[in-house]
């Protein structure tokens, strides 16, 4: 029984416990994916005209704070503020908003990206990293390019199957899959100019971030590091997709050459065997660069394994896990580095989106990269140094009393680091504090707007930990706890001072996981929610002033642009990501019961509606069955070891997948097809029989059945889950 020695996962840390991100729900992809250069299918036919070519250059994205009417990249300008000039809403008159037009992406899982407005066209991405351009003004579809990821690629994300965006650049839109390739697409037709790809595809990565363009470079990232990979950080030129250079961000096997300096110097801070695993550090979302400085700021992911007792087990900071780089973008050195989290051992990432700003602090005008990670502090740096200027809790914070301003380091609590075998209580959980949801910045308030989240985590060593290659390397014990209750957490949208480091209003949610924000003149911050509204308030205080119902949770930030005299607001709509597929109640607490994808794109006097989705309550017919006790508890602990990260712990569903106990009766007599022969991996569900044998499949249908048996005889039938299995 290759699968009974799992045991259940901790109450936060079910959603990692298995490789079942990619589990089914969507259609198949057209056909496999190449695996290097090569020509690849065009894009599907167009149903509207062409789209222009994009006239972007470098001129026109550095100066792209005095163009206030397109959003011509990640977070509008280099800066990465996200904060909009544009006034035409605004907080006297947001209330008439109403809904333009929406565009159908015809998905059901999470839709992260940020739109790039341009020339009258929106780019945007969807999930299995399809490719959208849609005309700004009326949502018809331009074209449409799908890479044709490999559905079995959704076995090695750690966190839904998700993108998070594209470039635009001199003609071309550039997009990177989750199969660890990058694609330069022709602008007007969606045709593959080139593409490359950017990994080893036999080792478990993957990309989920939006690519950035820098003096003629497309510069991206991977992530994987809950599996087992190496990060880097690469910069390819735009015209020909050559590699220009490429920065590690941990060192390799130390008996081998390094492949640049800086990792003589990391490797120091390093013990043991970390380069059997990987080591971690990948760099998978936040980017920003000042021109003027000419300094490339990068974020670094968590260690892999998460716990450092296993990675480095002699301790050490483990550069440059957890850490903000600044490197020279046309050569890839190292300038200067910050570590927020120094021996990470909590998956306490610095991904999180970066701001940068200039503000006067103590009377003196500062150039500042401020940064609100997983850990829970925000910090504010001197971006031409890296000098740490402050740093405080902005979430409650356990796992460290606060951050020495002499040294830049957390004072740590010594038990947090759960290095005698006991079970630690820490926050934030490893879902962060902030998690990848861009925060924004208004410099008419002065203040950062935070999709902040309170969640509790148990940390405990796993005393049998083995790399497994392919699966879930964590180095923690996943025996703890079966359930993760919506009590336990909370979200809410803060407006933190950034100078006086404190909490000036705040908007509080039922739940976490609430999508990004965007701030403009008008006095306004908006966002979407997790419980499925769009949202504005009014900057400087907090009052809400606008809310509509969005269909379905909302995790992507929204964007603004202005055409023909009138502004509009747009953003993506689809629940996914890891917390909602893999928290169970506590995701189901936001309430998604129809995740239909969508671009919703808003302006004032709009008076478009979305479908009205009414929720149907069904009976679920009881399934007579009797299982030994202890087979239902070797099903418990094979299921939060392999299932629960996609269905939710304690087999409930989030709102994305299939809540395995509502299942029509036929699909628990052919779980073997699913679990072992592969079924369902056209719709993205892996097949496991590389670590499960029949005997563990049975152990997991009669959990699955005892799991249904409790939901029937409470007699609770709850509305149809987007992803119910039929």
């Amino acid at each position: 029984m290759r699968g009974g020695r799992y045991a259940c996962a901790l109450v936060a840390t079910a959603w990692l416990s298995s490789l079942a991100l990619g589990c089914g729900g969507e259609e198949a992809p057209s056909a496999e994916a190449p695996a290097a250069v090569a020509e690849t299918p065009a894009a599907e036919p167009q149903t509207a005209a062409p789209a222009p070519a994009v006239s972007v250059d470098d001129a026109r994205l550095r100066g792209a704070g005095a163009e206030p009417d397109v959003w011509l990249t990640h977070g509008r300008t280099y800066s990465e503020q996200r904060h909009s000039p544009l006034g035409r809403i605004h907080d006297g008159n947001v209330g008439e908003l109403g809904l333009a037009w929406a565009f159908e992406t015809g998905t059901k899982r999470g839709l992260e990206a940020t739109p790039i407005v341009v020339d009258g066209v929106i780019y945007t991405t969807g999930t299995w990293s399809v490719v959208y351009a849609v005309d700004a003004r009326t949502g018809e579809l331009r074209w449409k390019h799908d890479p044709a990821v490999p559905r079995e690629t959704g076995g090695k994300a750690c966190c839904d199957v998700v993108n998070r965006g594209v470039a635009v650049y001199e003609g071309m839109v550039y997009s990177a899959t989750l199969d660890g390739r990058l694609l330069a697409l022709d602008a007007a037709t969606g045709d593959v100019v080139w593409e490359v790809v950017t990994v080893d595809q036999t080792r478990p990565y993957t990309i989920t971030m939006a690519p950035r363009i820098v003096k003629g470079k497309v510069i991206v990232g991977n992530g994987g590091a809950e599996l087992g990979v190496r990060g880097y950080v690469s910069a390819y030129d735009t015209a020909s997709g050559e590699l220009v250079w490429r920065f590690y961000t941990v060192p390799g096997d130390p008996s081998k050459p390094f492949e640049h300096p800086e990792l003589e110097v990391a490797a120091k801070t390093w013990t043991g065997e970390w380069w059997e695993v990987g080591g971690g550090g990948t760099v998978w979302d936040s980017l920003a660069y000042d021109p003027e400085l000419d300094l490339l700021y990068v974020g670094t992911g968590n260690g892999s394994p998460w716990s450092r007792h296993v990675r480095s087990p002699g301790g050490g900071e483990n550069l440059y896990v957890c850490a903000i780089l600044a490197l020279r973008p046309e050569t890839g050195e190292l300038v200067w580095h910050y570590q927020t989290t120094p021996g990470d051992t909590w998956d306490y990432t610095s991904t999180q989106h970066m701001i940068l700003a200039d503000l006067t602090i103590e009377g003196r005008e500062r150039k500042v990269l401020m940064q609100a990670p997983k850990n829970g502090f925000f910090y504010v740096l001197d971006r031409e140094s890296g000098e740490l200027i402050s740093a405080e809790p902005f979430v409650e914070v356990t796992w460290a009393k606060g951050v020495d301003p002499a040294t830049g380091r957390p004072i740590e609590n010594e038990e947090a680091r759960y290095g005698s075998g006991e079970l630690a209580v820490v926050r934030p959980s490893p879902h962060g504090a902030h998690n990848w949801h861009p925060m924004s910045f208004n410099p008419e308030t002065g203040l950062v707007y935070i999709p902040a989240q309170e969640i509790p985590y148990y940390y405990k060593i796993d005393p049998d930990f083995e790399y497994e290659p392919g699966a879930w390397n964590l180095g923690i014990d996943f025996t703890v706890a079966d359930d993760f209750p919506r009590d336990l957490v909370s979200g809410h949208l803060l407006a933190w001072d950034p100078i006086a480091q404190k909490e000036v209003w705040r908007a509080q949610y039922t739940g976490p996981w609430n999508g990004g924000t965007l701030t403009t003149a008008g006095n306004l911050v908006f966002q979407g929610t997790a419980h499925g509204t769009f949202v504005a308030y009014r900057a400087n205080d907090g009052e809400l002033l606008f809310e509509t119902p969005a269909g379905t949770g909302i995790v992507a930030a929204p964007v603004t642009y202005e055409l023909d005299g009138e502004q509009y607001v747009a953003v993506m709509a689809g629940w996914g990501g890891a917390f909602a597929l893999a928290a169970g109640d506590a995701a189901a607490g936001a309430g998604v019961v129809n995740n239909e994808g969508r671009l919703l794109v808003f302006k004032l006097g709009g008076t478009e509606k979305l479908p009205v989705h009414v929720a149907q309550e069904r009976e679920l017919a009881a399934i007579p069955a009797e299982f030994d006790a202890e087979q239902v508890l070797a099903g418990n602990h094979t299921y939060h070891r392999w299932c629960g990260t996609c269905h939710g712990p304690g087999a409930i569903s989030g709102g994305v997948l299939p809540d395995l106990r509502k299942s029509d009766p036929a699909i628990y007599d052919i779980l073997p097809d699913i679990v072992l022969g592969g079924a369902k991996l056209p719709g993205g569900m892996p097949r496991f029989d590389r670590w499960l044998d029949e005997e563990d499949v049975e152990a997991l249908r009669a959990y699955i059945l005892s799991r249904r048996a409790v939901l029937v005889s409470a007699k609770v039938a709850p509305a149809a889950g987007p992803g119910d299995v039929e």
